[in-house]
């Protein structure tokens, strides 16, 4: 049995891509830079580190950067953060991971508040052993520092006692650079194809279809 279980939250655990990518549409417009909505989201799972170049100029990204990001924070906390709901199945499947002896791991390029009031939307903070946020990244995913961070904080498990979960194929990059094996889910909305091209080993339609396959799934067999 793998003991340790790494998930990402916006997407895989949280119903709120749609959220963030519509909150970075919203700032990068205040800032006068047009982008589409529908690309955005393609975009949401990296941090914005990661996401901003992608649409921001060198030159303006250097000037008005950190100004973006702050607006955009803001505006994610005070108007849409509320509409955020965890998917079906969320609080069963820790509950059953816990009862199994795993120990659950949250990594996530989000801020510390938005991770801490994440596990409080998702009803499973009592379950969570250790949580990481982009303070304790430098590069936010597809680079690999945020899973790094949670193997420091779970004490360096040996090889094969770890795995992630997420729903992007910017989680399998970044979790397969750590040396983890990954688990996507589709409920982010990536495209199956996506997630395993970008090295998923399994991928199931949301937490509960996880929960339901749980007897069988890797989790319980270990990785080939």
């Amino acid at each position: 049995m793998i003991r340790n279980l790494i998930f990402d939250i916006d997407g895989t655990l949280l119903d709120s891509v749609d959220l963030h990518a519509a909150a970075w549409a919203e700032a990068f417009r205040e800032f006068g830079i047009e982008a589409d909505e529908a690309h955005i989201r393609g975009q949401i799972g990296k941090g914005g580190d990661q996401l901003m170049p992608v649409f921001v100029p060198k030159e303006r990204l250097a000037r008005d950067g950190e100004a973006i990001e702050t607006f955009r924070s803001t505006l994610f906390k005070e108007k849409y953060l509320q509409r955020v709901r965890p998917f079906r199945g969320v609080r069963a499947l820790f509950e059953r991971l816990k009862a199994e002896g795993h120990v659950l791991a949250l990594a996530s390029s989000g801020k510390a508040e938005e991770v801490e009031r994440y596990q409080e939307i998702a009803g499973i903070r009592d379950l969570v052993d250790v949580a990481t946020n982009s303070d304790e990244a430098d590069r936010s995913k597809p680079h690999p520092d945020i899973f790094e961070a949670a193997l420091d904080k779970l004490g360096r498990p040996a090889r094969g006692q770890s795995v992630v979960i997420g729903d992007s194929p910017y989680d399998a990059e970044a979790a397969v650079k750590a040396g983890l094996p990954v688990i996507g889910v589709l409920c982010g909305g990536f495209p199956e194809a996506l997630l395993g091209e970008a090295g998923c080993t399994a991928i199931y339609r949301d937490p509960q279809d996880l929960l339901d396959g749980y007897d069988s799934s890797i989790l319980r067999r270990g990785v080939p």
